[in-house]
C-alpha cells in the first residue's frame, strides 16, 4: 500500500512538472520570438535535434540491444521516421509557429483540442455516435474556440488568422502525435520513439529547410531562452511525463497536464506582460473542461 502511494506520489509530482516545463518553454518560445528576429523553423530545428540526440543517447545507454534492433530493421525504422516527421516535426513546427503569431498560453490551450479530435476519430473507427459527455466535450470545445477567436462579437477577429490557423494545426498535428506510435511504444518504449522520432524528425526538416544557412546571432539571455524551450520543454519535461503515465496511468496524467495551459498562461502574463481579455479566460476554461470531460472516457 505505502509502495502504491509513493509511486502515486511520485506520478502526480512528475507529471504536474512536466506540465509546467512545457508551459514555461512556451512562454521561452513567446520571449524569443517578441525579442529577436527568430524563425519557428529555427527554432524547431534545433530543439528537435539537441533533444533526439539526448534522448536517443540515454537509449543507447539503457536500451542498446533494442535500438540496435531498430536501426538494422528498415521497417521500424520507416515506421519511426514518418512518426518523427508527420508527429513530432509537424507538432513541435506548427506549436511554435502558433506562438509567434498568438502566444504560448493561447497556443496551449488550442493544442489541448486535440483529445476533442482524438475523440471524433474514435467514433468514426468505432462508427458510434458520441455520449452525452463527448457531446458536451464537443460543443464546449467549439464554443471555447470560436470565444478565442472572436471575443465573443462575430463581426471582427481577436485573433489573427494565422494565429488561428496554427493553433489548430497544432491541435490536428498533437491527435497526429498521439495515435502514430501507439503500436511502436509497447514495442520499442517511449525512448527509443521518442529519440529516434525528435532525430530524424530534426534532420528531415534541417535538410528540407537548409538551415545551415541561417545565421542566428542571440545575446545569453537569447540562448538562455532556446535551452528553455529545448532542455525543459523536450529533454526534461517528456520523461517527466511518461513517468508519471507509468505511475498514474494517462487518465491523471491527461488531468494533471492542465498545468502546461495554466502555467504558460500565468508565466506569459507574468513574465511577459501578456494580457488576457475575459473573453478570452471564459474560452481558456471551456476547452480546458473537455480534457476532465475526456479523461474519464479514456
Amino acid at each position: 500500500m505505502k509502495e502504491r502511494e509513493s509511486h502515486i506520489l511520485r506520478g502526480t509530482l512528475c507529471t504536474t512538472i512536466g506540465g509546467i516545463f512545457w508551459g514555461f518553454s512556451g512562454a521561452c518560445g513567446q520571449y524569443l520570438f517578441a525579442n529577436y528576429e527568430l524563425s519557428p523553423l529555427w527554432l524547431t530545428c534545433i530543439r528537435l535535434l539537441i533533444a533526439g540526440t539526448v534522448l536517443t543517447g540515454l537509449a543507447a545507454v539503457r536500451q542498446r540491444k533494442k535500438l540496435l534492433a531498430v536501426v538494422r530493421s528498415p521497417r521500424e525504422t520507416g515506421r519511426i521516421t514518418l512518426y518523427g516527421v508527420f508527429g513530432l516535426m509537424m507538432c513541435q513546427f506548427s506549436y511554435l509557429t502558433s506562438i509567434r503569431h498568438s502566444n504560448a498560453g493561447t497556443t496551449t490551450v488550442l493544442q489541448n483540442l486535440n483529445m476533442v479530435l482524438i475523440m471524433l476519430l474514435t467514433c468514426l473507427r468505432l462508427r458510434r455516435r458520441p455520449d452525452r459527455r463527448e457531446m458536451l466535450a464537443l460543443i464546449l470545445a467549439l464554443a471555447g474556440t470560436y470565444i478565442l477567436a472572436t471575443g465573443g462579437d462575430p463581426r471582427h477577429m481577436v485573433l489573427t488568422g494565422a494565429g488561428l490557423f496554427w493553433g489548430l494545426m497544432t491541435a490536428v498535428a498533437a491527435a497526429t502525435y498521439t495515435l502514430l506510435p501507439r503500436k511502436l511504444l509497447p514495442k520499442w518504449g517511449w525512448e527509443i520513439v521518442t529519440g529516434l522520432g525528435m532525430l530524424t524528425g530534426g534532420i528531415v526538416l534541417s535538410l528540407a529547410a537548409r538551415i545551415w544557412r541561417v545565421s542566428v546571432q542571440l545575446p545569453a539571455a537569447g540562448w538562455v531562452a532556446v535551452m528553455g524551450v529545448t532542455v525543459l520543454g523536450s529533454i526534461v519535461a517528456f520523461p517527466l511525463f511518461m513517468q508519471g503515465i507509468e505511475d498514474v496511468g494517462p487518465v491523471r496524467s491527461s488531468m494533471l497536464a492542465a498545468t502546461e495551459p495554466v502555467s504558460a498562461t500565468l508565466i506569459s502574463a507574468v513574465w511577459l506582460g501578456t494580457q488576457f481579455p475575459l473573453s478570452s479566460l471564459i474560452g481558456f476554461a471551456c476547452i480546458l473542461v473537455t480534457i476532465f470531460l475526456l479523461a474519464k472516457n479514456a
